[in-house]
């Protein structure tokens, strides 16, 4: 079943269907800046934020806030891979006011390595239009060819659980293959999810330097 975005579009949805991955996703060679990116970014009438700092370079730092004050830092980088931009999100740390169960940190692999999270850029401007890898679709590839992408799968929830999560492993170059092979196959990125731009600028310097 493919998934779909429902609102809000935040961490917590970003975290349950993530696939985390080993290795980035860009080459410097790959890396781009836009500075329509830099700010911060919601849903309409949604508490949720996604604050988009520049970190230096060609790098953003982000700061996700869900609306029961949970944070989520991440460095950020976009890239351009062919014609079609992705974000490279490489999790920091969470934290906030609400807590985070360890079955969500689990899931992405936070609490065992730090982890990567892909996600394709369909527009930035007027909107930002953002997909999630579909991990049940990347299941089925993976079930008809195993070796199409090197990966390896976590138990979740104890060793008799049947319920595992795909994590990638394979290198860069390979990583770049496999998401453009798959681009335009409609079951492997979600439904988009689409923020708009807040018209002030918040404070988004990272906690985590």
């Amino acid at each position: 079943m493919k998934i779909k975005l429902p609102l809000p579009f935040g961490l917590a949805l970003l975290l349950a269907g993530c696939v985390p991955s080993v290795n980035p996703l860009y080459t410097e060679k790959d890396l781009v800046f836009d500075p329509a990116l830099v700010g911060v970014w919601s849903e309409e009438n949604e508490k949720e934020a996604w604050a988009f700092a520049e970190a230096g370079g060609k790098k953003y730092f982000l700061k996700h806030t869900d609306s029961d004050g949970r944070t989520g830092e991440f460095d950020a980088h976009l890239l351009k891979l062919g014609q079609e931009l992705f974000l490279d999100l490489y999790a920091l740390g969470l934290g906030g006011n609400g807590g985070w169960e360890i079955n969500q940190l689990a899931r992405c692999a936070l609490v065992i390595r730090p982890a990567h999270l892909f996600l394709k850029v369909d527009q930035i401007t007027p909107t930002l239009k953002l997909r999630l890898m579909d991990p049940e679709r990347l299941e089925e590839l993976i079930e008809k060819n195993p070796k199409d992408i090197q990966h390896e799968k976590i138990r979740l929830n104890g060793r008799d659980s049947e319920e595992f999560q795909i994590i990638l492993t394979a290198p860069t170059k390979d990583l770049q293959k496999f998401i453009l092979r798959h681009v335009k196959d409609e079951k492997f990125f979600a439904d988009p999810g689409t923020l708009t731009k807040k018209p002030k600028p918040v404070d988004v310097e990272p906690v985590n330097k």
